[in-house]
């Protein structure tokens, strides 16, 4: 039996074991794994989630016991200090000699730790361990207890960023230290790094790039950073991310062929300049090349199996460095070439500073494929162009659609149908899973759920990365099966919205913690959190103040976030009609705070610029004036426009102000799972442009005609003819049912437009079920309404009013200082964010 031993008990180690334990020839091989930490191999792909964990061993890839099972010695807490090459043995911290046929070095990298001086003052943590994790933890405590609360981390790279989203958890205000003049300089370009720093800043994390730190200055801890250019920074601790090195000192030592940088030099096989010596994972240099993601390493890992048990597999040539992950809350994804600029290569730029969104794909001159990509702030198209530019397939005839066509909508549109990939397409880069193994677990039977594949195939795993194209893989092939396909919320909620809202209701759940405790597992994401909150909202007309913590950060503060970090007001205007006396109230509080003031298209007025301390100030100041919150923050109703109606204009058939005031006074504050927008138009000259919105009214002879699930944006679609010639009350009563049952039965985040082309029997299922009744349910979905309409209440007052509230509003925790660090310029008699 050969001797193999594993040195390092990482990610890369663990998954080398994984894989020779599951091969054929898995008897012919003793098998010891050193690892240095404690316990065994765990998640540092997840590694910030443990800040959220009630143990650290949700975080392990697996456990002692299954070490045994598989026969493998697993020797935690002991260090290899020398490698003899001639003899064929290695030597432990504990002067215990092991021998080897194949020896596996997996011992990744450590900390990059930049010579600054000062660095090993108190204070300063680096973040690549559960211990180093946890050392940051007691340490942040200590700090507020004595009423400190600034953090900085060094480095603005993909760790850099997650260990400043996890100082800012631990409640710290957290500053980051970036030498190059962007963020993430490996992944983004200029522009997706500016839209990067400007949602993180939106978030109160402070960035200083082109910073080079000279030292650390305090008596017994840190206080301040130094820089070269004489500036400073104060902080009152340090977390160090900037960069990894190869731990590669057992390599140099034993005389094993290292790279002039670090690393140890490998051939496609992972064979190393002894060929019983193979180097996997961040510790493997290949084509000249140190690569710092799971996914390569897990190649090297099954490689090295293969080399060692007389197979033939060899590692690829070029390393596919794609990835999709989330930053500080923000989507961030890169594939193929993202900076590629040449004469043969067209470059298409979609940007939404509003919504913080920055796409660029770059495809070949003539059209034919993709070439490679960038995403900020929305990666949701992400699986479909990374399998286009994978497989090299055929592009849309127009390929702007795959950023414009596609966003907020079906990512499989670009690819037509996931099952339309080749079976060889690999859809989990970090397990080599291809989508034909994927299905091939379906169709073969052995497979009959999401959760089947993962246990089966490993797909999603790892990142994460793939699971909405595994999911779709899944569900379509269970479809062509003619099995039903339930689709869920998340991992934590086995349950449709649907299944969830009717549950909520049904045991009458008031709160997130109790959904978790009696319907779910886990604590929780950002995906299923703001859904209960939308739930809870719909199903008790609840306001976002009671449940702030779950709520999108736009809900959490009641106004809308800008791009700088400032906040929009507007207060509700409806139907658009306005006093002279609440419009000059309006133009006197935006000269009084200096807000950049703006016309809405919903026929109100938004005022920019708020800094969050001010928010309750006028908030109080509109509220006393007789406004209202107007939920344009909210997943709820934005407005109802109208025109003037027969009350002015002569075309007018009916008085379209007056109907369109009754129905934004009944819906106001009605939260639902996307936003809603109504119009009532007078004539079927369309002034409200009423049949662009969610519903729409429009006046015609014999009364109104009701048309709904329309709307505009960036996939803009008519609303369709619901019912025609109503009386006010009709209208009403129909607009009832209609609401509440796309409440009911809508998805997370799914429009009215979306969710009809969805809703089996599409609108004529729909008018029998709101006209016609034939469900039987009309009169409960009334009453539903008419008892959400009785408990609506404005939550700018409510927030105004309650002092534990009010906290939401300061800027620092600790201080009743202002945000010094919002900068706006003059434009045209106003003024505006300074631009990027």
């Amino acid at each position: 039996m050969q001797k193999v031993i594993v040195i390092g008990n990482g990610m890369v180690g663990y998954k080398f074991c994984e894989k020779l334990a599951a091969h054929p020839l898995r008897d012919q091989f003793q098998i010891t794994v050193f690892g240095e930490e404690s316990r065994p191999a765990y998640d540092r792909v997840h590694l910030s989630e443990y800040f959220t964990l009630d143990s650290a061993d949700k975080l392990l890839l697996a456990s002692r016991n299954w070490y045994d099972e598989n026969q493998i010695t697993l020797r935690t807490g002991e260090m290899i200090t020398d490698i003899e090459t001639k003899s064929k043995r290695v030597l432990t911290h504990k002067h215990e000699y092991f021998e080897y046929d194949y020896l596996i070095l997996a011992t990744g990298s450590s900390c990059f730790v930049p010579t600054i001086k000062g660095v090993d003052k108190p204070g300063v943590f680096i973040y690549r361990t559960i211990e180093d994790l946890d050392a940051i933890k007691d340490y942040a405590q200590k700090l507020k207890n004595e009423g400190k609360f600034k953090a900085s981390v060094l480095g603005g790279g993909l760790l850099g960023l997650e260990a400043a989203n996890a100082a800012k958890e631990l409640g710290m205000q957290t500053d980051v230290i970036e030498f190059a003049p962007r963020l993430m300089p490996r992944q983004l370009n200029q522009a997706a790094s500016d839209m990067l720093q400007n949602k993180i800043e939106s978030l109160g994390i402070k960035v200083h790039l082109g910073k080079n730190s000279q030292e650390i200055v305090g008596e017994d801890g840190i206080e301040q950073i130094d820089f070269t250019d004489e500036t400073t920074l104060k902080t009152d601790m340090l977390i160090i991310s900037a960069g990894i090195r190869p731990r590669d000192e057992l390599a140099v030592k034993s005389g094993l062929k290292t790279g002039e940088r670090g690393g140890v030099y490998v051939n496609n096989k992972m064979e190393t300049s002894d060929p019983a010596i193979y180097a996997i994972g961040e510790v493997a240099l290949y084509n000249n090349g140190i690569y710092g993601l799971v996914a390569p390493g897990y190649e090297m890992a099954g490689v090295a199996v293969e080399q060692i048990t007389g197979g033939e597999k060899l590692m690829s040539p070029t390393i596919d460095m794609s990835t999709q992950l989330k930053l500080v809350g923000t989507e961030v994804a890169s594939f193929g070439d993202p900076f590629i600029e040449n004469e043969n290569v067209t470059a298409i730029v979609y940007e939404n500073k509003q919504r913080g969104v920055y796409k660029r794909i770059n495809i070949a001159k003539d059209g034919s494929k993709l070439l490679g990509g960038i995403m900020v702030g929305d990666s949701s198209d992400y699986n479909t162009l990374f399998q286009l530019y994978i497989n090299a397939m055929k592009l849309p005839e127009n390929p702007e659609d795959l950023i414009l066509g596609s966003r907020g909508g079906e990512s499989k549109s670009a690819l037509g149908s996931v099952l339309d990939l080749p079976d060889t397409a690999q859809i989990c880069s970090c397990e080599a899973v291809s989508k034909g193994a994927i299905c091939d677990s379906i169709s073969s039977g052995a497979c009959c759920s999401f959760t089947d594949v993962v246990k089966s195939t490993k797909a999603s795993s790892s990142c994460g990365g793939c699971k909405p194209m595994v999911t779709d893989l899944v569900n379509a092939t269970l479809k062509s099966m003619g099995q039903e396909v339930k689709e869920t919320i998340c991992e934590h909620f086995e349950y449709s919205r649907q299944e969830l809202y009717d549950l909520v209701k049904l045991h009458s759940i008031m709160d997130f913690d109790e959904a978790l405790d009696k319907h779910g597992k886990g604590h929780g994401c950002e995906t299923c959190k703001p859904v209960l909150a939308s739930i809870f909202a719909s199903i008790y007309m609840e306001t976002a103040n009671r449940q702030a913590p779950i709520q999108d950060s736009n809900d959490r503060f009641l106004a809308n976030i800008q791009r700088n970090g400032s906040y929009s007001v507007v207060p509700r205007v409806p139907g658009g009609e306005i006093t002279p006396e609440k419009l000059m109230v309006l133009g006197q509080v935006a000269k009084k705070y200096d807000l950049y003031t703006k016309i809405t298209g919903g026929q109100r007025i938004d005022l920019f610029g708020a800094q969050l301390h001010e928010l309750p100030m006028i908030w109080k100041e509109l509220i006393d004036a007789g406004f209202e919150s107007g939920h344009a923050y909210g997943k709820s109703l934005r407005t109802v426009k109208s025109c003037v109606g027969s009350t002015w204009c002569r075309y007018g058939l009916h008085d379209s102000v007056s109907f369109a005031i009754r129905i934004e006074e009944r819906y106001k504050g009605l939260r639902s799972p996307h936003k809603l927008k109504g119009g009532v138009s007078g004539c079927i000259r369309e002034c409200a442009e009423a049949r662009g919105k969610d519903f729409g009214v429009i006046a015609v002879e014999g009364g109104w005609n009701l048309f709904v699930c329309g709307n505009g944006g960036a996939t803009p679609k008519h609303a369709v003819l619901l019912a025609e010639k109503l009386d006010d009350e009709t209208c009403i009563k129909y607009l009832d049912r209609f609401l509440v049952y796309y409440i009911r039965t809508a998805a997370p985040l799914q429009r009215t437009a979306p969710w009809l082309d969805k809703l089996e029997g599409g609108i004529d299922y729909l008018k029998k079920v709101i006209v016609e009744d034939s469900l039987g349910i009309g009169e409960e979905l009334e009453a539903e309404m008419e008892e959400l309409v009785q408990r609506y209440a404005c939550e700018w007052k409510e927030a105004i009013e309650d002092p534990l509230m009010m906290k939401r509003f300061k800027p620092f925790v600790n201080s009743d200082e202002t945000d010094d660090s919002l900068v706006f310029v003059p434009m045209r008699e106003q003024k505006m964010p300074r631009p990027w």
